[in-house]
């Protein structure tokens, strides 16, 4: 009996600094991981949130990039942090589901984190060098079957967004080519405007200036909508290819177990943020869309994720990718 009592009251001790914690949360600086270089879109809605978001909370938020191993390197130091709000991740598609389904992690994106809030979303795109001499989707397809295997795709790891995009791109349409691999975005960009590198599936926000710029060619659209900062641009479901809906979305997460009152605080500076019309300016001008109100919420974050594993995970393996 005694030691039932002495239980009963570790626990309500526990409970009770548990308590204490979240309601003097924050009470240091908060170390926000991205996975992937600095540069990136994903890097760049980091700093936008964070900006904002330390306002809110009365604390910084460095910005870390934790790069390598197709951002798994990164999600899983986030997975073994301690469970506190003081580590959080934010990624997107590529790290919280096209990575994990390929490299060996003993960790699971959707069962092994918290979600917090969904993040400013893009579309993906197909884009190519200037001196292509295809000019729309359908000339780009005849072109590559007219050289299979010739064209050069860039990518930014395997199983990412680009990669696995490109891969679905090639299945839809039978057509072959060569994927050359990059540690981000950044420096895939830079060999696409140098010429060096003829398509690739593109984040889409990332393409914007470079395209109305004519220093490359925006082919389609990988969705059901056309994307709001190329409206002339189609979808590849207007050129009749169907399913090849990918959008390059963002999430917050922290490490599974951190208390609920914590997580609440940063998912309403996260949404204080989002609402600010100054952060919406800026979100415009990357040519991303916030997700709609109802969506923002740990719950919603939980659920689109896990629906996002489900489709594309069977995929993903199918195509037998293999990591070096």
């Amino acid at each position: 009996m005694r030691i039932l009592t002495c239980l009963v009251s570790l626990m309500a001790l526990l409970a009770s600094v548990a308590g204490v914690q979240a309601e003097t949360y924050p009470s240091k600086p908060i170390t926000l991981i991205v996975p992937f270089p600095a540069g990136g879109p994903t890097d760049t809605v980091a700093r936008l949130m964070s900006e904002h978001m330390r306002q809110t909370l009365g604390q910084s938020i460095l910005v870390e990039t934790v790069t390598g191993a197709g951002a798994t390197i990164g999600v899983g130091r986030v997975v073994n942090a301690a469970p506190d709000g003081y580590t959080l991740i934010l990624g997107n598609w590529s790290s919280h589901v096209g990575s994990p389904a390929i490299y060996p992690v003993s960790w699971n994106p959707v069962n092994d984190l918290t979600p917090i809030i969904r993040l400013p979303v893009s579309s993906l795109m197909i884009v190519g060098r200037e001196s292509l001499p295809a000019n729309n989707a359908k000339e780009l397809i005849a072109w590559l079957k007219a050289n299979p295997d010739k064209a050069s795709a860039a990518s930014v790891g395997a199983g990412s967004g680009a990669h696995v995009c490109g891969l679905y791109f090639g299945q839809k349409t039978e057509t072959k080519f060569q994927f050359v691999f990059y540690r981000g975005g950044a420096p895939a960009m830079q060999d696409m405007l140098a010429g060096t590198i003829d398509i690739m599936c593109a984040e889409a926000s990332q393409t914007l200036a470079h395209v109305t710029a004519h220093k490359m060619k925006a082919f389609a659209v990988m969705g059901r909508k056309r994307y709001a900062g190329l409206p002339e641009v189609p979808t590849m479901e207007e050129m009749g290819i169907t399913g090849m809906d990918i959008s390059f979305w963002h999430g917050l997460w922290a490490p599974k177990g951190t208390p609920k009152e914590i997580v609440d605080k940063l998912n309403d500076a996260a949404r204080k943020a989002l609402a600010d019309p100054d952060v919406q300016k800026r979100v415009a001008a990357l040519g991303m869309s916030i997700p709609e109100p109802s969506e923002l919420t740990p719950k919603a974050l939980h659920d689109f994720h896990k629906a996002e594993v489900d489709k594309w995970w069977p995929i993903i393996k199918s195509y037998g990718i293999k990591v070096q």
